[in-house]
């Protein structure tokens, strides 16, 4: 990818409606940040001027690379953070103002395994429990309640050294919503994670989407959020870009087909090559092995680029063509490769 500066970040695309029955819940905004900013002492912008409303019951996914101002957002929301200007309100409670009382209604999973080593599975969560207020026979309730929800029924004795990493990550959600927080946040949830505990998250954060839960998912992953939001905000250098659906954002591309290329040439040369040869191109993106296209219409597109390498004496390595993703809308955005930042 090419070495250059970001430019200067466009304004946020307007925000398509929500699909039917995927974040479309009635109500006062879950979290609303207004002018949300964040500088450090040593000058660094990590987030500027956010607006954000996340709507009761969805999954509204914070998307972008690392660095990009997600955690530190996610700090300011659950108060561990003090913003610099601006006001953010979760659940109605202003977490600058009244931190203490924000608390009670959030529920957190932080990307660092934080359960108590000396506890047992049910204990960290009835501990859980009793610093939130519950009463003792409540929190072991809602204990086993929660430690079934998430399959972890059978591991209730174990002690922590017992757990995977995937069982592990599952037990800490069970612990975030012990206290039926109106708000969980879900930072970085399945980085580090085999397959199928990935997985087995996915399901839980459908499950708990669907009895009603507002989850902010805080990810670098595009295929995470495309396949668990109701909606995405797509951010970089602490700066909102976009947001709307995964299906809207990437409609926003005006492209139906992608395709990646790589050749035995440098990626300038070749991008020259296929740049006027290539039937309802849209846009034409430097790579750091090739060139990324999007295109409108896939007839004849493979021909098209093989015949012009040809033609110009390249040979090509590889042909990829895929449909958009929210990667692409990143790319279409910023000019840069989430990937690889």
């Amino acid at each position: 990818m090419s070495s250059s500066a970001p430019p200067p970040a466009p304004a946020p695309a307007p925000e398509a409606p929500a699909a039917a029955g995927r974040g479309d819940r009635e109500g006062p905004a879950a979290v609303r940040t207004r002018g949300l900013t964040k500088i450090y002492p040593d000058g660094t912008e990590a987030v500027h001027g956010l607006d954000l409303d996340i709507r009761p019951g969805e999954v509204f996914a914070l998307l972008g690379p690392n660095g990009a101002g997600k955690s530190t957002t996610v700090g300011m929301l659950t108060t561990s953070v003090v913003p610099t200007a601006g006001q953010a309100l979760v659940a109605g409670i202003d977490v600058a103002a009244r931190p203490a009382t924000a608390r009670r209604g959030i529920g957190v999973v932080p990307q660092r395994n934080t359960l108590d080593r000396s506890l047992s599975v049910r204990e960290n969560l009835v501990f859980h429990g009793r610093y939130f207020g519950l009463r003792t026979v409540e929190a072991r309730t809602q204990a086993d309640l929660r430690l079934d929800q998430v399959g972890l029924g059978g591991a209730a004795g174990k002690a922590m050294d017992a757990l995977s990493g995937g069982m592990a990550q599952r037990l800490m959600i069970a612990r975030a919503v012990l206290h039926r927080p109106a708000v969980l946040f879900l930072d970085e949830p399945t980085t580090g994670l085999d397959p199928q505990s990935r997985l087995a998250v996915h399901e839980i954060v459908r499950e708990l989407r669907a009895a009603g839960q507002t989850i902010v998912l805080i990810t670098h992953d595009m295929l995470e959020a495309d396949q668990l939001a109701d909606r995405v905000a797509i951010i970089d250098h602490g700066r909102l870009l976009a947001l709307g659906t995964p299906a809207a954002l990437k409609r926003s591309v005006d492209a139906d087909t992608v395709v990646a290329v790589t050749a035995d040439t440098d990626p300038a040369s070749l991008a020259a090559v296929l740049r006027d040869r290539v039937p309802g191109l849209r846009d034409l993106h430097l790579l750091e092995e090739g060139v990324l296209l999007t295109v409108q219409g896939a007839e004849h597109l493979f021909t098209a680029i093989s015949e012009a390498a040809t033609q110009a004496g390249i040979t090509l390595r590889d042909i990829r063509i895929e449909e958009p993703s929210l990667q692409t809308v990143f790319l279409h955005l910023t000019g840069k490769d989430l990937r690889d930042r």
